[in-house]
């Protein structure tokens, strides 16, 4: 058996072929099916059914710097439902904080800005998969997922506010950090009386996620700091840096928010996690914190659908 486990390579990175932390006498249909979907993301094959196209030109057009509000609008207006969850998101009590309501879309895509419109596009996606009837076996399963991302988008905008990271790309990476989980849970319906009960393959899953997130994060096109942060959301001993970065944020406000499923006083697990140190987070600080995110909560699920 060799030392290093071998990997796809992914662009400019790799996923590891068996999620690095599963035991070597795992092997079968989990196995098999997840180091298919790892060398179909590292070639660059991201197959996501009922993921809608719209949300990858809309990314593509807000990342151009030379894109101006008009051709946003023509992109956007282009899918009427998506046009009217970004008047909704806009509109919502998260986003609203002047209390003047919105009617056109490019006031709209001014309101929320490019990060934020990003967040509401893929707010728009996941309510478009959760609708597919080949889905419905899994609902209430991206749904609690969803409602995940949306907790840990919230800490992570709030933590960002004490760095000099912007707080809506820190939303945008939070809310994007379950997308290999989403991924895999997709691709493997109709498949569970094959592994999908099994224990052994939801470890695995939890090994795998993260970096099978980042290959199709990369495949989309995000930006390299949001791909890399969503790939390293568990190296919770990486090396410190001088300034904390979007990957600290990550891994700080994915411990926060499961912390904040347990009720007041919490005890948070800070040792031997590097990000709170490159934050400079205290216990009360992230006391503060998680009361912060805990208050927009019910805003944002309104806004970005749970």
């Amino acid at each position: 058996m060799s030392n290093a486990a071998p990997t796809y390579q992914s662009g400019q990175s790799s996923v590891l072929a068996n999620g690095g932390e599963t035991p070597p006498d795992v092997r079968g249909a989990g196995l098999h099916f997840l180091s298919q979907l790892a060398t179909e993301v590292s070639k660059g094959t991201v197959d996501l059914p009922c993921f809608p196209d719209v949300v990858i030109r809309v990314r593509q057009t807000l990342d151009d710097p030379e894109t101006t509000a008009e051709q946003a609008v023509t992109v956007v207006g282009a899918e009427p439902r998506l046009a009217a969850k970004l008047l909704q998101t806009a509109n919502s009590a998260a986003f609203n904080t002047t209390g003047k309501p919105l009617v056109d879309l490019r006031s709209a895509i001014i309101r929320l800005g490019h990060q934020l419109v990003q967040s509401a596009a893929m707010a728009y996606a996941v309510q478009q998969i959760k609708q597919e009837k080949s889905l419905r076996s899994i609902t209430t399963l991206l749904t609690d997922l969803w409602k995940e991302c949306i907790a840990v988008a919230s800490i992570s905008h709030e933590v960002a506010r004490r760095t000099k990271i912007s707080p809506d790309e820190a939303f945008l990476t939070g809310l994007m950090h379950g997308i290999g989980r989403l991924y895999i849970m997709v691709r493997a319906v109709g498949r569970s009386t094959e592994f999908g009960a099994d224990a052994s393959f939801i470890d695995l899953v939890a090994g795998w996620h993260a970096q099978i997130g980042k290959a199709v994060l990369e495949n989309w096109g995000f930006a390299e700091e949001i791909c890399e942060a969503v790939g390293d959301q568990g190296e919770y001993e990486r090396r410190r840096r001088h300034d904390a970065d979007l990957t600290d944020i990550l891994i700080v406000s994915t411990v926060l928010a499961e912390a904040m499923k347990n009720p007041p006083p919490r005890v948070i697990p800070m040792d031997g996690i590097s990000g709170f140190t490159a934050i400079g987070l205290n216990p009360a600080d992230c006391a503060a914190i998680l009361a912060h995110a805990e208050c927009q909560l019910t805003s944002l699920h309104d806004a970005l659908g749970c």
